[in-house]
């Protein structure tokens, strides 16, 4: 047996390549004719006797097609990326639709440095970006531009910015603003944070936004509820300017959250007194209307007083806003009432009026309406149920007065609607009580003061409107009253678009003389006086007055969209989709 170092030696010797090695290789087992792994040899490796060729510089070879050294490469005119990263101005959802009149030969070749996407730029209003890209399907969306900042690479958390998008639709859907302008607000806040798949759903009292990441991820969703709502058109403007400073100057998530903070915190800009002192102004100003004299002014604007203070104690008691209502009726119909029973040589029904006109919820109608028309069936529903409730607790507060004082002397010859409010036409009063009457209603809602000037001035535009189309031209109230609100929601609509700002403030006030508080008032006192016909008829009238301010201020605003298009957007044959593609069916 043949020991370990003298079979290593034969081995050695076997592989040395010499003709006299066979005898030593025939000693060898299986085991010892097997080569090292180290001595293993590629098909490719040079036969003995034959040099290596020499290695590479630094084991990198270099192409034919490499710069020579020492010439510089030129800079190139756009970066270049590789052909699986997705475009920065994409997130792998479906490319833009193309531009209207594009053809399939213009298509068949993509340029070489990407086809431009949409630019959802600051020359249009946020409305207008977030209203078209929210009627679109989630795979059609373009992702809009927004400021890149080095310092965050991984963006904010999702269930903060969820946060602050249900805070901020919150507010607004508090202070009145539409359903829709609610959602555009929303999303136009989830997708500037970079929430491409965010979708919000705005109710009457719930807000609820979902977020999908991706196509295999779980959604995020969040919802708030809204349990009260007021009034105040100055705060409703500050929420509009932080939207638009979050979609267009990109700003922080702090700071955002800071912005709002400090909104919330500031208080209201006319102190309550201020407020009974306007609910006195606009009744007595909507008693000038009708034909009311100075002794009716004054009494209209008492009585209107009493029943905001009235209200004013209700609500601190906690009680429901239909109560609220009830008793706020109540003191201009029993003013009316006392001068009736007095026989003073004052209209009483212009008192009565005037303080219907206070009460009237002609912003939640509005409001309603356009819910209704932009397809928001449900909030539509809910906003129009709560108008018909307020009506009802009018009714109720202005007829138990209106039955009182006919039990006490029938024969009030001074509530008949045959000698109540006959026909009176005077421009120059009419006209400057309109603007009153718009005044009074800006300080109501709680504007902004560089608003109350163009709101007063629309106010008098509508009536001017409406009484040369009514008295002058002998048109029917409602068709003329349409035309007016319409003319009102177009300059709102002008207004709110050259300053980013809502279009309610604009709008809401210079509405106030156009509603039926004259047709309300025939319907209630028919009603007390047991003449169901006539009054259901004045009633129906009133209807009809009310939903022709409605429509016709929600057909304004869309007949300043439909020709005021939005640059960037509409040039890409990307509009504003309707909410129904379907004609009933």
């Amino acid at each position: 047996m043949v020991s370990d170092p003298q079979r290593g030696q034969r081995g050695q010797r076997g592989t040395s390549g010499s003709g006299g090695g066979s005898g030593a290789s025939d000693q060898t087992g299986p085991e010892d004719r097997k080569p090292q792994s180290d001595e293993a040899h590629s098909a490719f490796t040079p036969p003995l006797g034959v040099p290596y060729p020499p290695l590479p510089e630094d084991e990198h070879p270099t192409s034919e097609f490499a710069l020579p050294a020492g010439l510089r490469p030129e800079a190139p005119t756009e970066q270049e990326g590789s052909a699986f990263t997705r475009p920065s101005s994409t997130t792998g959802q479906t490319p833009l639709p193309a531009p209207v009149g594009a053809t399939a030969m213009s298509l068949a070749f993509t340029p070489p440095h990407g086809i431009p996407a949409v630019s959802l730029t600051k020359e249009a209003p946020w409305q207008d970006r977030m209203r078209t890209m929210l009627r679109m399907p989630v795979h059609e969306r373009p992702v809009p531009e927004r400021l890149e900042r080095g310092d965050e690479d991984t963006g904010p958390a999702v269930p903060r910015v969820l946060d602050l998008t249900l805070r901020i639709g919150e507010i607004l859907l508090a202070g009145g603003e539409g359903a829709e302008d609610v959602e555009a607000a929303m999303f136009g806040v989830g997708h500037a944070y970079g929430l491409e798949r965010v979708e919000p759903t705005v109710t009457f009292t719930l807000l609820s936004i979902s977020y999908q990441p991706s196509l295999v991820d779980d959604p995020v969703t969040a919802s708030r509820t809204v349990r009260r709502r007021g009034v105040d058109y100055t705060r409703l403007s500050a929420v509009f300017r932080l939207v638009d400073d979050i979609t267009s100057e990109g700003i922080t998530l702090e700071e955002a959250y800071r912005g709002l903070a400090e909104i919330r915190r500031n208080r209201h800009p006319y102190p309550s007194w201020a407020l009974t002192v306007a609910s006195g102004l606009l009744s007595g100003a909507a008693s000038m209307l009708v034909g009311g004299e100075l002794l009716v002014f004054l009494a209209a604007a008492l009585g209107s007083m009493l029943g905001d203070r009235l209200a004013w104690l209700a609500s601190g008691r906690g009680l429901p806003e239909f109560y609220q209502f009830v008793v706020a009726a109540m003191p201009p119909a029993a003013v009316g009432v006392a001068f009736g029973l007095a026989h003073a040589n004052v209209q009483a029904s212009a008192v009565i009026t005037g303080g219907l006109f206070a009460l009237i919820p002609g912003r939640a109608l509005v409001a309603g309406v356009h819910d209704g028309l932009t397809g928001y069936y449900i909030t539509a529903a809910a906003r129009l149920l709560e108008v018909g409730y307020l009506i009802v607790g009018i009714v109720v507060g202005v007829l138990s007065v209106l039955y009182i004082g006919l039990q006490l002397n029938p024969g009030l010859r001074r509530l008949n609607p045959e000698q109540a409010l006959g026909a009176y036409n005077e421009p120059l009063v009419q006209i400057t009580a309109s603007m009153l009457l718009a005044l009074a209603f800006c300080v109501l809602l709680q504007q902004e003061r560089h608003t109350v000037a163009f709101a007063t001035l629309n106010g008098g535009v509508a009536w001017v409107v409406y009484g040369a189309l009514h008295y002058v031209a002998e048109m029917n109230p409602v068709p003329a009253t349409a035309i007016a609100a319409g003319l009102v929601g177009l300059f709102g609509q002008l207004l709110s678009r050259y300053r980013y700002a809502s279009a309610l403030p604009y709008v809401t006030a210079a509405i106030g003389p156009l509603l039926p508080g004259s047709a309300t008032y025939f319907g209630l006192l028919n009603f007390a006086q047991g003449h169901l016909p006539e009054g259901l008829t004045s009633l129906v009238q009133a209807v009809s007055l009310a939903l022709a301010i409605a429509v016709g201020v929600n057909l304004g605003a869309e007949v300043a969209r439909l020709f005021l298009r939005a640059p960037g957007v509409e040039e890409a044959g990307i509009g504003r989709r309707a909410a129904k593609r379907t004609r009933g069916f």
